[in-house]
């Protein structure tokens, strides 16, 4: 990943976003050829010279202060994932000549944490990675993305997925929702991960493979994703409205669990009962499992 031009890319899109009479200010100048600030703008609301903001959407953060981020951040209004993106950005300026090795693609987890999705009976829940990778499942897991692991790509990915396979289409409800999210949040980690080989050749990938995935990762967008509600519309039992609770996992670097819970006695919640027995009866979970292996 180009730092430079992740950072020149992402500042001027963001200020390509908001007006001057939004951000409080008086046009001026005549005829503008930018549709939201211009640099100017922005170095006066963050109190900085507008040689030094140059210099920063020019793609160099090196050495720059927090406060100095703080500023720009609230000059352009950034929300908190954006704010954590460009610190992720400048942490990566302030680290590109000792660029970090990433970890190798665990083929598993520990059984320990096996043992902790087996024991959520009741709900979908998988250990994911930054990569968008399912680790590992339950077998409600498996059962709600079924789909995905009746492809034979391995290990299962929601990008692929959403992107590259026409069932994503049906699976989500909204699949635009769906995969403007997705695209963020890979965007997000892009940034958190920039010498990640991984992440890289997965965009490399998507970015062939796909024009949508290319007009969404060019708008720079970025987004946290810890708790919310989602809507499927699985193959075997239909509509399911579900919950989602994402937590990091401390001693697993790079890995976090998603737990996707149905309000209780909602329809959902009696679809998740229909769904656990048809993952027994479709043998969904030895499916999944000696795809991994292939």
């Amino acid at each position: 990943m180009d730092n430079r031009a992740e950072v020149r890319q992402f500042l001027s899109t963001r200020r390509g976003r908001i007006t001057p009479e939004q951000a409080g200010l008086e046009p001026y100048g005549g005829r503008r050829r930018v549709p939201g600030l211009r640099r100017e703008e922005v170095a006066r609301l963050a109190g900085v010279s507008v040689d030094y903001y140059t210099r920063l959407e020019r793609g160099n953060l090196s050495g720059v202060s927090d406060s100095v981020l703080d500023a720009i951040a609230r000059a352009l209004e950034l929300d908190r994932a954006e704010h954590d993106h460009l610190y992720d950005l400048a942490r990566a300026a302030n680290t590109s000549g000792r660029k970090r090795v990433a970890a190798p693609v665990p083929s598993g987890v520990r059984p320990e944490l096996q043992y902790l999705l087996d024991a959520i009976t009741e709900a979908p829940a998988f250990i994911g990675n930054d990569r968008l990778d399912i680790v590992a499942a339950n077998t409600l897991g498996y059962a709600l993305y079924s789909d995905m692991y009746r492809s034979t790509a391995r290990p299962g990915n929601h990008s692929r997925f959403i992107f590259l396979d026409s069932r994503s289409r049906d699976f989500y409800v909204d699949w635009d929702r769906a995969a403007n999210t997705n695209v963020a949040i890979l965007r997000r980690e892009a940034g958190r991960n920039p010498h990640d080989k991984g992440i890289a050749e997965l965009v490399g990938e998507l970015s062939m493979r796909s024009e949508e995935f290319r007009t969404l990762w060019a708008a720079h967008n970025v987004r946290r994703h810890y708790a919310g509600t989602k809507f499927f519309r699985h193959p075997a039992v239909g509509l399911l409205e579900l919950n989602y609770q994402v937590l990091g996992l401390e001693e697993d670097p790079g890995h976090s669990l998603t737990v996707y819970p149905a309000t209780p006695g909602s329809p959902s919640d009696e679809a998740l009962k229909l769904l656990a027995s048809w993952a027994a009866t479709e043998k969904i979970v030895e499916l999944a499992q000696a795809g991994a292996r292939s």
